[in-house]
């Protein structure tokens, strides 16, 4: 175990992912959000493959036993994908990010619920913590006003809690696929997925994208892939404890994107929100690792859009 190298890797992979998240943003004024998941999954394939030829895993790293698990898990990931993405074309970056931490708390609760995992006291008070705080996130897109603006506001909230809730939903069910499955299968059967279900929305508002536009989504395929790769392996050299904190930089990543690439400043209560709700799920974390909840294959095969 080199966990400095794990910590890197992590690090870098978040980047990359939030670099992608800013091409598919800077997109979504020409593409619908299921035609970026399209170039997502599809240009992410390659580089899946080049990773496993060169790890010589191609052969073992791509077998199943249940073929319908991976089925469900695509379902529900292209769909948390689609949702993230189209939140990102009606919010801030900074924004969905935030929203985004809800996932977390979210999957805590379902683990009680699907799972028969004991929640106590600590972890249920960190939970309505961290919920808290995405209210407070919240509390100004809470608006039933009929102007267009602040009803695509209240959309985009809305889209990114579903793909919060949904990505929750995926990494349950990969805890338990994980448990049969290797990593790098469902790693590759999701892209595989995803790209075939995005398909079936070319008759739902598909068009040619101009020529930037077009590389802006190949590219980030491309960075999805790789930053899949970094993140995976990333579990190779650290323990999943160690580096759970770390998907809190994705925040410091997207202030930085936001403000250079599209001028976005965080408002006061949205810093708050963050802060709480950083600080309820480092609570979490820190619980999981006293009681020895050992989440790591999972969190290595989900990537924060689904």
């Amino acid at each position: 175990m080199s966990p400095a190298r794990g910590m890197a890797l992590k690090l870098f992979a978040l980047f990359l992912f939030m670099a992608m998240s800013s091409l598919i943003k800077a997109s979504s004024a020409e593409v619908s959000s299921f035609q970026a998941v399209f170039f997502r999954s599809f240009f992410a394939l390659p580089i899946i493959v080049i990773w496993l030829a060169a790890r010589k895993e191609l052969s073992t790293g791509l077998r199943t036993r249940n073929p319908a698990a991976h089925f469900w898990r695509g379902i529900i990931g292209t769909s948390a994908m689609g949702c993230g993405f189209a939140a990102l074309g009606l919010l801030p970056l900074p924004e969905v990010t935030a929203i985004g931490f809800a996932s977390p708390l979210i999957t805590v609760l379902l683990a009680a619920v699907l799972l028969g995992e004991r929640v106590r006291a600590f972890r249920l008070t960190a939970v309505g913590i961290g919920l808290v705080g995405v209210l407070v996130i919240l509390w100004p897109r809470l608006s039933i006003s009929p102007k267009d603006m602040e009803m695509a506001a209240t959309l985009g909230v809305v889209l990114v809690l579903t793909g919060a809730a949904l990505r929750s939903v995926a990494q349950i069910h990969i805890r338990r696929m994980v448990q049969s499955e290797q990593t790098s299968a469902v790693v590759f059967y999701f892209s595989l997925t995803a790209t075939v279900l995005s398909l079936f929305t070319i008759p739902f508002g598909w068009v040619m994208p101009s020529t930037p536009v077009l590389w802006m989504l190949i590219s980030a395929g491309l960075i999805g892939g790789v930053g899949q790769i970094f993140l995976t392996s990333s579990y190779r050299f650290a323990e999943a404890s160690v580096l759970a904190p770390f998907d809190y930089a994705s925040m410091l990543f997207a202030l930085i994107f936001g403000y250079v690439l599209f001028g976005e400043v965080p408002t006061g209560a949205m810093m708050i929100g963050v802060a709480i709700v950083m600080s309820a799920g480092a609570l979490i974390i820190w619980r999981e690792r006293q009681l020895g909840l050992e989440r790591g294959k999972a969190r290595r095969s989900l990537t924060p859009q689904g």
